[in-house]
């Protein structure tokens, strides 16, 4: 069971407004360790609170938040963000 990943609107559109080099580590990040791997909780974390549904993957100050659908082997990537504001 390979997952894939997708990215939501709102995520594409934070991707965007990250300088090239940043974007182009998050990309690389998702590329290595996400996609099409069999467990992708091995890489995150699971979140609390008012994000109890979704994941946490550290990629140097950045977080990307995701919810991973197992009966769909996928993994959605909703935001994408700096530490210091991802969680608000």
């Amino acid at each position: 069971m390979k997952y894939q990943v997708e990215f939501s609107q709102h995520a594409l559109k934070q991707l965007k407004k990250l300088d090239k080099y940043t974007a182009s580590i998050i990309i690389s990040y998702v590329k290595k360790k996400l996609l099409n791997t069999d467990n992708p909780r091995q890489f995150g974390k699971a979140l609390q609170g008012n994000h109890s549904d979704k994941w946490r993957y550290r990629v140097g100050n950045y977080r990307l938040l995701a919810k991973i659908e197992d009966e769909k082997i996928l993994i959605i990537i909703v935001e994408i963000g700096h530490r210091k504001d991802i969680y608000k």
